[in-house]
């Protein structure tokens, strides 16, 4: 189990893949831990370079004094790539964990050549879900009340019982005071106003059933200069362990894609995308272009 020792603190990695692959950093929302990424670090690194972290004060990170702000998370990846020796990297963020990699984006976007963001949000504005993140803050304390939190979260995203089982032990004993500070984070920020700011290419990917998030997906879209948009068919919003392949498979094609040409037509390169991955629904242009709507 390996640890770098960066901005005085000790976070817990796992780096898998060709030492000459792209380097992929992930990042997971509150609670969770790296192995919410376990089939992207399974299936992705057989192309890239892919980075696994505990947050601080989650799974074998150690535990922060300081609040857990996304300024302070951003710091640590780029410490821990200094420490991997790795000058630049794409950034992907699972659900708030996609709020740090903007805010990431925006501080540091030398250290990034793009972004990810898995069902993600530039600012959180519904009532629903701040609710959610309300009830969270309330309940992350030293108690069994956190224990409950704990079941609630890796129980909603584990696809079978035995990730329920990984997910829910490495997260046992995260640091209650970080837990809490990480969701307060995300109850207050936004940067809505400043993706215009975010010039790298930001690919967003979410499901077809979170429909809470489409607004979301809508804003990050319209608001970023360079964004491609997909929407899984059938998926909610624990993509990358519910919907992994398909997660996988876009990442995949869009990073291979960024080599081309042709990117002032972005679009062209997203529908040849989903041609690949849906030949039955998207097997020619013309049937491609009177579908687009659900992938750019």
């Amino acid at each position: 189990m390996p640890w770098a020792n960066v901005n005085e603190t000790s976070l817990h990695y796992e780096m898998t893949g060709p030492e000459m692959g792209t380097p992929i950093v992930f990042i997971p929302p509150p609670l969770l831990t790296l192995e919410a990424f376990k089939y992207q670090k399974e299936q992705l690194s057989v192309y890239f370079r892919v980075i696994t972290f505990d947050i601080r004060g989650h799974g074998g990170s150690a535990p922060s004094k300081m609040p857990l702000r996304y300024e302070l998370i951003s710091q640590d990846i780029v410490g821990l790539l200094d420490f991997l020796g790795i000058e630049q990297a794409f950034l992907c963020g699972y659900s708030t964990g996609g709020t740090v990699a903007l805010a990431a984006l925006l501080a540091y976007s030398s250290r990034f050549v793009g972004g990810i963001i898995v069902s993600g949000m530039s600012e959180l504005t519904d009532t629903y879900n701040r609710i959610r993140v309300w009830l969270a803050i309330r309940m992350a304390n030293p108690s069994r009340v956190m224990n409950l939190l704990t079941n609630a979260i890796t129980y909603g995203n584990a696809d079978k019982q035995t990730t329920y089982q990984e997910l829910n032990e490495h997260a046992l004993h995260d640091a209650a005071a970080n837990v809490k500070s990480y969701f307060e984070q995300s109850f207050h920020y936004s940067c809505t106003t400043r993706l215009h700011s975010i010039h790298q290419p930001v690919l967003l990917i979410y499901g077809q059933k979170d429909r809470g998030f489409h607004p979301y997906a809508h804003i990050l879209h319209e608001g970023l200069p360079n964004s491609s948009l997909f929407f899984i068919k059938g998926a909610k919003h624990p993509v990358p362990i519910q919907s992994a392949g398909r997660m996988n498979d876009i990442i995949h094609l869009w990073i291979e894609s960024l080599d081309k040409k042709e990117q002032k037509e972005r679009w062209k390169l997203d529908l040849a995308i989903a041609q690949k991955l849906h030949p039955q629904m998207y097997g020619t242009e013309e049937d491609a272009e009177n579908g687009f709507e659900n992938y750019h």
